[in-house]
């Protein structure tokens, strides 16, 4: 059964993976994938710098790379192409073999040993993006600056045990390696050993990511070789309290296999040594290393479990899981680099906290992270922003996209938790054409989407280029407020229409920029922000009289061809100034930096470019009066804003009819708990009587369905029963009425007076239902199911 939830799944990212012509490409497959491993941190950035490079006759292969932001981590990304056939069978797709993966993960292991001796120049062309890859492998300084490769093998197969009557997933870790690289400075000839680390994302990882939502994999840290006493400070029913002492190699081991990983909860990020605190941290190891442990504050580690052991009447840690430092992690990179520099860090000791939260949940973990970071006094303050799918700013923004449709009537996605559209589809199969037709790819985004496109509206486009947890959380505290100065952003209409405008623009850019041979270049991830920040600050960043009107964008449904025309120009021109102002011939890395955006919003190539007419010209055509802004923004923002979210989700319910949850009470009955019965059959009661369900049941359905796609997905492809659609056809015209009348500032009472009047002119019954619905929208409530099912007469006489 597992096995065939993961080829399913597999179904589903290639048919995310296909472009406008149906072609699934290795880049496609990769930028599928990529978010996955950034939810789960195994990557601290969903852009990676794309640079195919296959070279058979050396049995290299490699697809894309990325550096971690402190430049030690090298990861590189390789696809396993083979597998990305949709005719593949079964039987292909079913890897029992380690010998299969070894050969795979060669390829990119191969690539980095002969980039290291010199041997790819020959084969690689100096206009290929694998050409900066290969140079930083094979100079003096890029040997120097990495110490770990990361290779991550993509393989859409499953992993399978042989062994039983039925395959059974099956986990494989693959060995480390050592890469031995010498070079010479000055006369002296050096060397190190890079440690070589391999990483398999199968199918039963990309599946189990999904059905986690998201949340991260779990960090297992074993000490058994380092003997490392502790005593015990605490022990309660829900946590227990270690303390100890750590020597400083193992800090720094730590830090060279896991990096950011283990300091994943830890909001600060490390901030260089030339900050006062590393600077003084380092001067301590430097000057007096055995004194460290009195001038250091330590670390704060967490953990979900521990296998704690004693020995001659003395507690040692063997393992931890779910590692995490959550305060100390200057400490830790800055005992790392220190090393790197090659300073002593043998006298080094750092006194550790070790929390260990028992049986504890995701959320009830992040609560206990929050109060550590919040109590804490050893580091300036951080706010405690939420950046967990829950978060209410993205609540409130899940229910607009259900309830505001585009004014050609279209809806957007959002897939406010990872893997919500596949679970939308798997719990209706049979509406699976249907629902891709109404929220085709073009219309999707995610939440890490969301924050590039809404913070690419602005003036940082090196902080949209890193992509993943910065921009993230940078998003969130914008739009929640930091606690202190700033307050949350308002959640209305007026803030939903600017966002898919922002939207809109970011993708429109990139299919404007092109792909592969007819591109502009090839460096669209960095081009596309950049230019975008350059119209931000020429027109709605500007201290003018006017502002760039982005809801231009959100009645037009995209760019003018006046607007297109010139953001190409400008784009071309990005394309040529980021290769002149960057300070390195990686692009894409360099894009990341602060000062090539200062370089370039200043130079006279893109002062020329705006002061150009075509450019003005533009501008006066998108242009709005900052006072007209405040006043639209004003009239959307006291109208009586109606969320149809809860009202869709009942819709959904009823489609599904009392059948379908007749069988789930059927077949589930002994596995449910006597609460969680009684809510099932309160559930189908107000279905069999056609009452409004209480938000408390519709919450129950959501987690019974989500459990049974996790233990018994087979039960949505076995279980036959007819749905209904003519409710949510009924509720999709009442919301569209609804949008019409606010969109164009019309009395909503007088709208649905209309409706009424050509709903009798049709003949149908129960036509002053739409009266009652008028009113009941004006005073900003929802229709009852009853009101719609009486609305859904003169639908269906519509519908033919």
């Amino acid at each position: 059964m597992e096995i065939k939830e993961f080829l399913l799944h597999r179904s589903y990212l290639l048919d995310d993976s296909k472009d406008e012509d149906g072609f699934i490409s290795d880049s496609s497959f990769l930028g599928t994938c990529l978010p996955y491993l950034n939810d789960t941190k195994l990557i601290d950035t969903d852009e990676c710098n794309e640079c195919y490079c296959f070279i058979e006759s050396q049995q290299v292969k490699v697809n894309g790379y990325i550096i971690n932001e402190s430049g030690e981590r090298l990861q590189l990304l390789v696809i396993n192409e083979d597998a990305l056939s949709p005719s593949a069978s079964d039987e292909q797709l079913m890897i029992s073999q380690k010998a299969i993966y070894d050969k795979l993960f060669a390829r990119a292991v191969n690539f980095a040993k002969k980039s290291s001796k010199k041997q790819l120049g020959d084969y690689i062309q100096d206009s290929s993006p694998a050409k900066i890859l290969n140079t930083l492998l094979s100079t003096v300084e890029g040997l120097k600056q990495i110490d770990v490769i990361e290779v991550l093998l993509i393989s859409p197969t499953a992993t399978i045990e042989t062994r039983g009557e039925q395959p059974q997933s099956k986990r494989i870790e693959f060995e480390e390696e050592k890469l031995d690289v010498t070079w010479t400075e000055g006369k002296v000839r050096e060397q190190k050993s890079i440690v070589v680390l391999k990483k398999l994302i199968d199918l039963n990882f990309l599946y189990n990511v999904t059905v986690s939502q998201g949340n991260r994999a779990p960090l297992t840290v074993d000490f058994s070789n380092y003997r490392i006493n502790c005593i015990q400070a605490a022990s309660e029913d829900n946590y227990e309290s270690y303390l100890c002492v750590l020597p400083a190699v193992l800090i720094s081991d730590l830090y060279k296999y896991y990096s950011s990983r283990m300091l994943e909860k830890n909001v600060r990020s490390f901030l260089q040594l030339k900050n006062s605190v590393n600077k003084g941290i380092q001067d301590t190891i430097r000057k007096a290393p055995e004194k460290f442990i009195a001038y250091n504050n330590g670390l704060t580690i967490t953990a979900t479990s521990s296998e704690i052991i004693e020995e001659e009447g003395k507690l040692y840690i063997k393992n931890l899981s779910d590692f995490q430092i959550v305060n100390g992690g200057q400490t830790t990179a800055t005992i790392y680099f220190s090393h790197k520099a090659g300073l002593d860090i043998g006298k080094v000791k750092v006194m550790a906290k070790i929390n260990v939260a028992k049986n504890a949940s995701e959320d009830e973990l992040d609560e206990l992270i929050s109060d550590i970071s919040a109590f804490s006094n050893a580091q300036s303050r951080v706010s405690p922003v939420d950046l967990r799918s829950r978060n209410l700013q993205l609540v409130k923004l899940k229910s607009l996209t259900e309830s505001i449709i585009t004014p050609s009537g279209k809806k957007w996605f959002f897939e406010r938790a990872k893997g919500e559209f596949n679970t939308l589809i798997r719990k209706s199969p049979n509406k699976k054409t249907s629902i891709n037709k109404e929220f085709p790819k073009e219309r999707r985004f995610t939440k890490e989407d969301l924050a590039k496109y809404y913070t690419s509206w602005g003036d940082v486009p090196f902080l949209v280029k890193k992509g993943g947890e910065k921009v993230f959380r940078l998003f969130i505290e914008n739009i929640s407020g930091d606690g202190k100065n700033k307050k949350p952003v308002t959640i209305d209409r007026g803030f939903y229409e600017e966002l898919i405008a922002r939207v809109i623009l970011f993708r429109s850019l990139e299919k404007l920029y092109g792909n592969g041979n007819n591109a502009i270049g090839q460096i669209r991830s960095a081009v596309v922000p950049y230019s975008i920040s350059i119209l931000f600050k020429s027109a709605a960043g500007a201290k003018g009289t006017d502002t760039f009107n982005l809801l231009e964008i959100w009645k037009k449904e995209g760019l003018s061809e006046e607007l297109s025309q010139v953001m190409v120009s400008l784009m071309t021109l990005m394309n040529n100034i980021i290769k002149k102002y960057a300070s390195s011939d990686d692009y894409g890395e360099y894009s990341k930096r602060a000062e090539l955006w200062n370089a370039i919003k200043e130079c006279l190539e893109i002062k020329e470019f705006v002061d150009s007419d075509n450019f003005k010209k533009v501008l006066k055509k998108y242009a709005q009066s900052r006072e007209d802004a405040k006043l639209a923004q004003r009239r959307k923002s006291l109208k009586n804003e109606i969320s149809f979210g809860p009202l869709y989700e009942m819709v959904r319910i009823y489609s599904n009819t009392p059948e379908f949850y007749k069988q789930i009470h059927l077949k589930f009955f002994n596995a449910l708990k006597p609460g969680e019965i009684y809510k099932l059959e309160q559930l189908i009661g107000s279905v069999n009587s056609g009452q409004d369900i209480q938000p408390q049941h519709i919450d129950f359905e959501h987690f019974l369905l989500d459990k049974i796609r996790v233990d018994s997905p087979e039960f949505f492809d076995t279980t036959i029963f007819e749905s209904g659609s003519l409710l949510k056809d009924t509720l999709d015209f009442i919301v569209a009425k609804y949008n019409t009348a606010i969109e164009n500032g019309q009395d909503i009472i007088g709208e649905f007076s209309g409706v009424r009047q050509l709903a009798a002119a049709k003949g149908a019954s129960n036509t002053a239902v739409y009266d009652e619905i008028g009113k009941m929208l004006r005073a900003g409530q929802l229709p009852t199911i009853q009101q719609l099912k009486h609305a859904s007469v003169y639908v269906s006489l519509l519908n033919g």
